[in-house]
């Protein structure tokens, strides 16, 4: 998608481009991703402050075959516990008032501009949470750790039995993910005591620093400001819960490109077939899915109405869109 560069702050010419005949006109959201992963994901809030602690089993006891006179092993499961974290991610947006006092919905031209911050930093989340590009995952805390992990940095090694290889070498690759959401599964986090989600605060009028001339001291000016900050991370309770497909060509017509004879073994590798799951994929393996789903020979795909929408399904489990999930990754 072709973005331009961010603007530390709004213009008259952006103001003019917003306004028609003295009412503010509807934005047409172009740079607006469809991450469906949101409307999926199970928020839970945190059993600490600034982090999640789990417990993992990682044996069972066996039991002993007892004969007539013989003893019994004694024994007990063995655990570990695993600590998540959580990312703080948070913007503001500063409004010259000069610009909100010659809107003519003063309130409408503000809240416009929020729901870009929304957007805008709902992709970033996604993007921690699904991008892996040809360096590395977007969600690493090892290079990052302002962040937390994210699925390409948890499934990152075709060794791991949660992980397919569909087989491509190059450098335009992709890859499906499928998740089990649920509280013993694969949920969200938020810290303790507060909620889910973008929070947002006015702010209200404030004198701001500025800096209009390179290389001049500071000056002040009269703005508008809204604070919005996200707190979460992620956790995964079940490693089986999380699946991922790698090494997929995203140019049509490749010999590697999407074989769905993987998501019938991913899925067979979750807890009970995959049942609640949801697949995610990005647009081009989408459209591919979309294009078999029309085929009323194929019988592992079909097509429901959810909430109006049109939503591809294979055997049951429901196709959803992330436009984070990158074309641009290497073989694993």
């Amino acid at each position: 998608m072709t973005t331009t560069a961010v603007r530390p702050q709004l213009t008259l010419l952006e103001l003019a481009r917003r306004t028609n005949l003295g009412a503010i006109v509807t934005i047409a959201e172009v740079l607006n991703e469809t991450n469906e992963w949101l409307d999926d994901a199970v928020w839970l809030e945190s059993n600490q402050p600034t982090s999640h602690i789990t417990t993992q089993r990682t044996s069972l006891p066996s039991g002993t075959f007892r004969k007539v006179w013989g003893g019994v092993s004694r024994e007990a499961s063995s655990t570990r516990q695993i600590v998540e974290g959580m990312c703080m991610l948070e913007a503001y947006s500063v409004v010259d008032k000069f610009l909100v006092d010659i809107a003519p919905d003063k309130g409408a031209f503000r809240s416009g501009e929020d729901r870009s911050f929304i957007e805008g930093m709902g992709q970033t989340f996604s993007n921690c949470m699904f991008t892996c590009t040809l360096l590395a995952p977007y969600g690493d805390v090892v290079g990052h750790p302002e962040r937390f992990n994210g699925f390409p940095k948890r499934l990152n090694s075709a060794a791991l039995g949660n992980v397919l290889d569909n087989g491509d070498t190059g450098t335009n690759d992709t890859s499906i993910y499928i998740i089990q959401w649920g509280s013993d599964m694969v949920h969200m986090i938020y810290p303790k005591g507060s909620t889910a989600g973008i929070s947002q605060h006015d702010k209200g009028l404030q004198t701001v620093s500025v800096n209009d001339t390179p290389g001049s001291a500071p000056s002040e000016m009269e703005a508008y400001r809204t604070h919005f900050e996200l707190r979460a991370g992620l956790v995964v309770r079940d490693d089986r819960c999380i699946q991922r497909i790698s090494s997929i060509d995203s140019v049509h017509g490749q010999t590697y490109s999407f074989n769905d004879d993987n998501l019938i073994r991913a899925l067979n590798n979750m807890p009970y077939q995959g049942k609640g799951a949801k697949i995610y994929c990005n647009k081009t393996i989408k459209t591919q899915m979309d294009i078999l789903a029309k085929d009323k020979m194929n019988v592992n795909y079909g097509t429901t109405n959810a909430f109006g929408i049109p939503t591809t399904q294979f055997r049951g489990v429901p196709v959803r869109r992330v436009d984070a999930i990158s074309n641009g990754e290497t073989q694993l």
